[in-house]
């Protein structure tokens, strides 16, 4: 066969390493010898001998809204050879973690993750049920965090001097050493709801460096299983 399909641009190789790596910029491939999670439903083609197992409530439930009781299932994947994961042709972007980083993150925002890698899920403080009810998940320990992210995604500093406040539902996730808490802007919720209502942002400060989305969050499409 020949055309600009079957072209290099678009072939892919044999990986060079175990781990993940962009294949392109909507989807990561993942050379497995041994273990690894990812998002139930993300994985879009693989080789190999490998095997898939769904994870219980535990971890399943690693992020979830206290008010709408959204959730993120996780997949073990196991054995040899390699797989491929996309989730609805958003951006792909990798995240190395080192020991004593710390990460927080969105569940929406996670595509796969090393199984070396642990995580908690825990409440962004200062939002609470009031923020609409924000759990995130904070990945420790050394190994790469795959995310996905609808459009290319903003990395902002944020120091003493020049905290940062974002849109909580077009967050992605932080470094260590910020504080959040809740801020709420009357003046910019008259621009932005015709005068109804207070805007509410995430103010975020110390040293480090916030990841956002160039968007809103779209409604979560329910999940398939």
């Amino acid at each position: 066969m020949k055309g600009d399909l079957f072209s290099s641009e678009h072939m892919v190789q044999p990986a060079a390493a175990p781990g993940m790596t962009i294949e392109n910029a909507k989807c990561i491939k993942y050379a497995v010898n041994g273990e690894m999670h990812a998002r139930q439903g993300a994985m879009v083609a693989y080789r190999g001998n490998l095997q898939f197992e769904r994870k219980g409530q535990g971890v399943g439930g690693m992020l979830k809204r206290a008010v709408t009781g959204e959730g993120l299932p996780l997949m073990a994947v196991r054995g040899q050879g390699e797989a491929w994961f996309a989730h609805e042709a958003q951006n792909c972007f990798i995240v190395d973690v080192d020991p004593g980083d710390e990460f927080t993150v969105n569940g929406r925002n996670v595509l796969c993750f090393d199984a070396s890698l642990s995580y908690r899920i825990a409440t962004v403080k200062g939002a609470g049920i009031t923020g609409g009810g924000l759990f995130n998940s904070v990945f420790t320990g050394q190994g790469r965090l795959g995310l996905i992210c609808d459009g290319n995604p903003l990395v902002i500093p944020v120091s003493p001097q020049y905290p940062v406040y974002v849109d909580t539902d077009a967050v992605v996730g932080w470094t260590a050493g910020l504080q959040t808490s809740l801020h709420r802007s009357q003046s910019l919720g008259s621009m932005l709801r015709g005068g109804s209502g207070e805007a509410v942002q995430l103010m975020l400060q110390g040293q480090g460096h916030v990841v956002v989305r160039p968007s809103e969050a779209t409604p979560q499409k329910p999940q398939q299983h």
